[in-house]
């Protein structure tokens, strides 16, 4: 959960990315000209593209029915336009290479290399690596509550947070899945499916947060905490999919859940006698330097790995110490309610 406070942070910075879509890649005349040359005769160099003989939602401009682009292309989104700015920019950078010129962003994205497709590789296969993270700790939760530690006599486990960690680890899930998606291809569907994730995890961590801080063990009362905060968290979703995809808002609105979280699991390992509060304090503070990553934004080195792909490779082990501190926390609930009822 910790872990993906930072995700707030990331959040933030792709918010103010997105904001600044006009970047000095495309305002490059040349790199324009290109563009609109290649869309025109649908070459770029040597290269050529077959679907530039398509608009953009894969229907044949001057061919029938059966010249529409094939699915796996309509699919991927790799239109005619799509290819003719990822070859402009290919050879743009080139260029600029060649006359001692750094890499510099795109329509508010670094030149990234595709391999088989894949817009950014790398990050997809770290994001791919927290999603396979989370379900190793999720299933070895799950283990240890209904394989290891007693069951009452319903079969329920003793553990009063069970239940709710099981939807953390569905979200977590589907958080990072379609980060997974989203940094294979950036397009309009995939953005907001990775940010309304994220933010629904985000906001639930929030929940998860105040409930286990402040040990809410009441169904009356937990449903009063969270109530509030679910109906702000629909409303917030369904306005930046439905009316408007507002990054300054979905910034403030992230800023506000991460630091509120983060307090209140700061505050809580510094007062409390778990005796596995340090595992917090790592990932609270391992969270907290590998976000300088991305503040320290750079170029992809050799067109693949970016700060941001780091950041994700950072998340990797915090995940694994965390579903470690969860594990430990309902053998130390359990222990002390049986201890109660003997």
């Amino acid at each position: 959960m910790v872990d993906r406070y930072w995700v707030g942070f990331f959040l933030v910075f792709s918010c103010l990315g997105g904001t600044l879509d006009a970047s000095a890649g495309d305002s490059d005349p040349i790199y324009r000209t290109c563009v609109g040359q290649c869309e025109k005769s649908g070459c770029v160099g040597q290269r050529c593209f077959s679907h530039c003989n398509f608009s953009s939602d894969g229907v044949s401009i001057d061919g029938p029915w059966y010249k529409q682009e094939p699915l796996y292309l309509q699919w991927k989104q790799w239109d005619c336009q799509s290819d003719c700015r990822y070859y402009c920019m290919l050879d743009r950078e080139k260029e600029r290479e060649a006359l001692g010129h750094g890499p510099v962003k795109y329509h508010g994205k670094w030149p990234f290399k595709r391999v088989y497709g894949i817009q950014e590789p790398v990050s997809v296969a770290f994001s791919a690596l927290n999603l396979a993270m989370h379900f190793h700790g999720w299933l070895s939760f799950f283990i240890l509550l209904y394989y290891k530690l007693p069951l009452k006599q319903d079969k329920k486990a003793y553990y009063e947070y069970a239940s709710l960690w099981h939807i953390y680890g569905f979200l977590s899930l589907n958080s990072w899945f379609w980060s997974a998606v989203f940094h294979s291809r950036d397009v309009d569907l995939t953005e907001k499916l990775d940010y309304s994730s994220a933010v629904a995890f985000l906001g639930y961590s929030l929940i998860m947060s105040i409930l286990r801080s402040f040990n809410v063990r009441d169904e009356a009362a937990r449903v009063m905490v969270a109530a509030p905060l679910l109906a702000f968290l629909t409303t917030h979703i369904l306005f930046i999919n439905f009316y408007k995809l507002d990054y300054g808002w979905n910034m403030q609105v992230c800023v506000v859940m991460a630091v509120a979280q983060l307090l209140l699991w700061a505050i809580w390992a510094g007062v409390t006698g778990h005796p596995s509060r340090w595992k917090l304090w790592v990932v609270v503070i391992g969270g907290g330097l590998a976000m300088l990553l991305e503040i320290y934004d750079f170029p992809p080195y050799e067109g693949y790995v970016d700060a941001h792909a780091l950041w994700h490779a950072t998340t990797i082990p915090l995940t694994y110490i965390w579903w470690s501190f969860i594990r430990d926390d309902a053998e130390f609930r359990t222990s002390n309610l049986l201890k109660k009822t003997k």
